[in-house]
């Protein structure tokens, strides 16, 4: 006799609600994307980030169809990603909309740039400024692949920033 792996008193429907606290469940870094076009700045606060390749170096973001800075990547074939540490939260926060928002001059937001010119945050853990290699539909999201055009590290001694079940968390240890 084969047993279910998953008893069907642990399933559950697969709708929106269901699907977003599940997603919740995954502990994730955060990241501010970022991107340039024309004098103008934006960036948005993105959980959805992961590495896929060191040979040639390619990262991978997920963003919501809905949001302006997809449009505005898209076009101007740039990012950088900014691994935020864990003082930078209200950064997350006003990235994502809910603190104050950041402007198209990030004013109060000290940044650099490196190669492509996308914004890299200053205090963030570690940057990858990318340029736009692919892009692929993801239902109501679009994956950009970004080739690795320049990298730092700030200092090793700071913690990253993490989300989990809709909230931020700490690192013990």
């Amino acid at each position: 006799m084969t047993r279910d792996p998953q008893p069907s008193e642990s399933r559950v429907a697969i709708t929106d609600a269901n699907l977003r606290k599940m997603r919740g469940l995954f502990a994730s870094g955060v990241t501010a994307v970022t991107t340039a076009l024309d004098g103008r700045l934006r960036g948005v606060t993105v959980s959805a980030f992961t590495f896929v390749s060191l040979d040639p170096p390619l990262v991978l973001i997920a963003l919501a169809n809905e949001t302006t800075l997809r449009d505005m990547l898209a076009e101007s074939g740039i990012f950088a990603v900014n691994l935020l540490s864990d003082d930078q939260e209200f950064l997350s926060e006003r990235f994502a909309a809910r603190a104050p928002i950041v402007n198209e001059e990030f004013e109060g937001v000290p940044y650099s740039v490196a190669v492509t010119g996308a914004p890299i945050l200053e205090q963030s853990l570690a940057w990858y400024d990318c340029r736009v290699e692919a892009t692929h539909p993801g239902g109501d999201h679009t994956l950009f692949v970004g080739r690795v055009e320049a990298m730092g590290f700030s200092d090793e001694g700071r913690a990253p920033l993490i989300y989990f079940a809709n909230r931020y968390v700490r690192l013990r240890g």
